[in-house]
């Protein structure tokens, strides 16, 4: 059994897809196009937003995004550090600081406490992470604070999308956001995609100018560190194709993930709490003192097992000892612990079944 079986989801959607490659195929347009434009205001109008600026991919979505709220080369950017290192790849893309915040250990997601003592810290922005698929549950806190000490706030929604917080969907809650729209996403394309949502005219006219080679017109560059980061039309059709399922196969994964947490019943594996619509299940990640031992037992069965991430970005061979001295106990410990079972919509209910009765089978 694979952590994603991306085959299953394009059978079970071949039709879809194969009318929204036919049409952009027809129409022999290919790059910023009407299919862009199409899914830009359905995506933003699905998130109650004024802007989508669709991009390359996601983590060029987080460094334009930055840049489009004003982080440049010195800047002082936030973010948490058990997230696979993609925010802090944006950060050190712009030439900016990165200052790490420790996690909240029930909910794997940035702690309040750790916005504050950033705040007071000085820095510039704060990237909140909605990690695994679960919203961050104080982020209407987050963004008085940030908003009361004159600080941007990013939000990064790769693993996100369609979570909501007392109605209101993630990505809404601060100066801008950003999308991924990998094939394993929520929302997901055939290939790489991402994009920056805001509700700031400003900001997504600066995302589309640095989108595009910092054109302010056609062959007029005004904007320096832009670049050539296009989401193509047959992505942009796909997605179209697939954001009226979204809700839906979001239902699907929490459907999944309360089997889980209603069936598994293993004492050396610990379960993620959620409550609802807050969490759309991109990822079910257990936590275990014997984590590599449960995945041994678990890739004896042939049901996959990933670890999403093993190694926290402060203690990545990139930085050598620069953050040596830097402490982040939870998210350290997190990383020794989390193991991530298989939950995506296509899954059966057999399939289900195997994998709560392998864990409920296993022999610490």
């Amino acid at each position: 059994m694979l952590i994603n079986d991306l085959l299953a989801r394009t059978r079970a959607h071949e039709a879809l897809i194969n009318a929204a490659l036919q049409r952009v195929v027809a129409r022999g347009w290919f790059v910023l196009g009407p299919e862009v434009a199409q899914f830009e205001q359905a995506f933003s109008a699905y998130l109650g937003l004024s802007h989508c600026v669709t991009v390359a991919n996601g983590t060029d979505a987080i460094e334009l995004g930055l840049r489009a709220i004003g982080m440049k080369k010195g800047s002082k950017i936030a973010t948490v550090a058990n997230a696979g290192m993609y925010s802090t790849t944006a950060i050190l893309a712009i030439g900016a600081e990165p200052c790490f915040m420790d996690v909240a250990p029930d909910t794997h997601n940035v702690a309040l406490e750790e916005v504050e003592r950033v705040i007071a810290l000085g820095i510039d922005a704060v990237i909140v992470t909605h990690l695994y698929g679960r919203a961050v549950a104080d982020i209407e806190e987050v963004a008085r604070l940030c908003n009361a000490a004159g600080v941007r706030l990013f939000e990064d929604c790769a693993q996100a999308h369609g979570a909501r917080i007392n109605g209101r969907k993630v990505g809404s809650f601060g100066a801008a956001s950003s999308f991924s729209f990998y094939p394993t996403k929520n929302l997901g394309a055939l290939g790489d995609g991402g994009a920056i949502a805001t509700a700031s005219d400003e900001v997504a006219a600066v995302a589309r100018s640095l989108r595009q080679y910092g054109w302010a017109q056609k062959y007029q560059v005004s904007r320096a560190h832009a670049r050539n980061s296009r989401l193509d039309e047959m992505q942009a059709a796909v997605l179209s194709e697939f954001l009226p399922l979204l809700d839906a196969t979001n239902a699907r994964r929490r459907h999944i993930a309360q089997r889980y947490s209603d069936a598994i019943k293993h004492p050396r594996v610990s379960l993620p709490s959620w409550t609802g619509e807050d969490y759309v299940a991109h990822l079910f990640v257990v936590r275990c003192p014997e984590r590599d031992a449960l995945r041994a037992h678990l890739r004896g069965l042939d049901i996959a097992a990933e670890i999403h991430y093993p190694l926290p970005d402060h203690r990545q061979p990139v930085f050598g000892a620069t953050y040596s001295e830097v402490s982040l106990p939870d998210t350290e410990q997190l990383a020794t612990d989390i193991l991530t079972l298989p939950c995506y919509p296509e899954m059966t209910d057999e399939q289900v079944d195997l994998v709560i009765d392998g864990i409920n089978a296993w022999v610490a």
